[in-house]
């Protein structure tokens, strides 16, 4: 068995569609009342969008039902799904937790209800069934207010053994009228000792150098090698990983083939970047993890040599994978343990 690790896959984009219709049909039949038959709401919820801003609203939908009660019935779904169909060893799932508290409450009260939305992913997350050594990253989020998105850096701190990093989600534009508030949400997550990544330069309106010196790894980041490789041997020097999601590109708009990517492999692998390949929203997509690695092979954009030096990426990037444990002897074959031995360490 292959092991793979996952290092960008939502929360809210997780939940396979027929999962979801599933779910809606038993507790929220209301919400798929226009839909005559499941193939028309797979066709919804998977279809291609125009921007990123349209695709985002996806991600309300499942937003809405991920709820203190709910979120153990997703989360045992995704594992299972993500052991016995992506053989995943390693995964780092992030959502902003203040969009699962109830929205009737006050600020403050939603604040402190965030608390008990880790404590449930985290115990939830962890399966002697389904064994993967995983963790989560809390995204803070552009649409938010300031206060909100500094309780999420100072939960993180709080909670480092469900949490590893944190984020900053929601569109990217959204982000150069409140650059500084940015910069000193990242500044301080540093300074508390917090691993940080962040969606950046997935679009070309979501460029922003300023935000590259707080950033461990970087969410996608695929407009650097195509627009701007001038700022490549700098990642290489920093070591700051990209975590690009192939499919997601097609489902935003962001590309119109799959085939530009090669520019980006090509770019990273000349000056030395690392790349792990992700889903980001499998549910969404419709498409897991191997799928991707297949789908870059078929077209070219990688051969079987570089998919196993971005294999071995994701495990030398992860947050909290035990770096004793070295990727490549897990991909070569060469230890043959029980997943769950390995998972244990």
């Amino acid at each position: 068995m292959a092991l793979y690790a996952e290092l960008h896959r939502h929360l809210g984009g997780c939940v396979v569609p027929r999962v979801l219709w599933r779910y809606f049909e038993r507790h929220a039949a209301d919400l798929i009342s226009r839909f005559a038959e499941y193939s028309e709401f797979e066709d919804f919820y998977t279809r291609p969008r125009n921007t990123l801003d349209k695709y985002l609203e996806l991600h309300t939908l499942v937003e809405s039902v991920q709820t203190v009660e709910t979120l153990p019935y997703f989360i045992y779904r995704l594992l299972r799904g993500a052991y016995i169909f992506e053989n995943l060893a390693y995964l780092e799932l992030r959502y902003t937790p203040y969009l699962r508290t109830p929205e009737h409450l006050g600020q403050n009260e939603r604040i402190d209800k965030m608390t008990e939305i880790v404590e449930i992913v985290g115990k939830a997350s962890h399966s002697s069934e389904y064994p993967i050594l995983n963790s989560q990253i809390l995204c803070m989020h552009s649409r938010l207010p300031y206060q909100v998105n500094k309780a999420i850096v100072d939960l993180a701190a709080r909670n480092r053994e469900y949490v590893c990093a944190v984020d900053i989600a929601g569109g990217d534009h959204y982000y150069a009228e409140r650059m500084d508030e940015w910069v000193s949400l990242y500044n301080y997550a540093r300074s508390l000792g917090l691993n940080t990544t962040g969606h950046l330069y997935e679009t070309t309106a979501g460029c922003y150098p300023q935000l590259l010196p707080y950033l461990m790894r970087i969410g996608h980041g695929i407009q650097i090698p195509l627009l701007y490789p001038e700022l490549l041997p700098d990642l290489a020097k920093c070591g700051q990983c990209l975590e690009v999601c192939p499919t997601t590109y097609l489902k935003t708009g962001t590309l119109q083939d799959i085939r530009q990517l090669k520019l980006v492999f090509d770019r990273c692998f000349e000056a030395g970047v690392d790349i792990a390949i992700c889903t980001d929203n499998a549910g969404l997509h419709n498409v897991r993890l191997p799928f991707e690695y297949e789908n870059l092979l078929t077209y070219d954009i990688i051969n079987f040599q570089q998919l196993q030096a971005c294999q071995d990426a994701a495990f030398r990037h992860a947050f909290t994978w035990p770096h004793s444990q070295r990727p490549a002897s897990l991909l070569n074959g060469l230890l043959k343990p029980e997943p769950a031995k390995v998972l244990a360490r």
